[in-house]
């Protein structure tokens, strides 16, 4: 059977709740993402997957992904990867849509990416350089990360330009699974918080 791709997005942070573009500044987890994680990490450690004894795990250096990860049990077995970092926001750093729109009307960051961060290219190359990886792999790749990114890796997944992942919502501390149909990339699941449910 060919490799998965799981994706975990980190669970929630000031920022994140706040609705503010999270890139490079090291938002630590709230309480809340710290619970999030721990229910996520549970999650994978029971039917179906039964902790993903064979599993290879990569996770963001940043300490909201990094955390994630080891608080769902994963921490000993991951391998930190620079690929995963969330999109350079630039200019954009800590501003929220809403801020954005009100000096650039009808900015959407798919399309019109962002002054003085990463070009739309460059987060493109970084998608596929983690889709290649998981491709690549004899066995299912969990990956802890941050949501714009694991959006572009789910439009680059499935062959279809990065401004796809404006359509692949993604809440904090989210399940994503990628995997294949008929023997092309597929969507297993996205964005599925059932863990979080009591």
């Amino acid at each position: 059977m060919a490799p998965r791709m799981l994706l975990a997005r980190h669970g929630q942070t000031s920022w994140s709740l706040a609705g503010k573009h999270t890139g490079r500044t090291d938002i630590p987890l709230l309480e809340e993402g710290r619970r999030g994680a721990k229910l996520l990490g549970e999650r994978l450690h029971r039917a179906p997957f039964d902790g993903l004894a064979d599993v290879e795990v990569r996770t963001s250096p940043l300490s909201r992904a990094r955390e994630t990860c080891d608080l769902a049990g994963f921490g000993e077995r991951a391998r930190d990867w620079d690929t995963l970092m969330e999109w350079d926001y630039g200019d954009y750093e800590g501003m929220t849509p809403a801020e954005i729109q009100a000096v650039r009307p009808g900015w959407l960051i798919w399309r019109d990416g962002v002054p003085g961060g990463e070009s739309l290219a460059e987060v493109t190359a970084r998608a596929d350089e983690v889709v290649a990886r998981a491709r690549e792999a004899d066995r299912d790749v969990l990956v802890f990360a941050h949501g714009h990114v694991l959006r572009s890796i789910g439009a680059r997944w499935l062959g279809l330009p990065l401004d796809f992942g404006s359509r692949l919502r993604l809440n904090p501390t989210a399940l994503s699974v990628l995997g294949w149909a008929y023997g092309e990339p597929a969507i297993e699941s996205w964005n599925d918080l059932g863990h979080l449910s009591p």
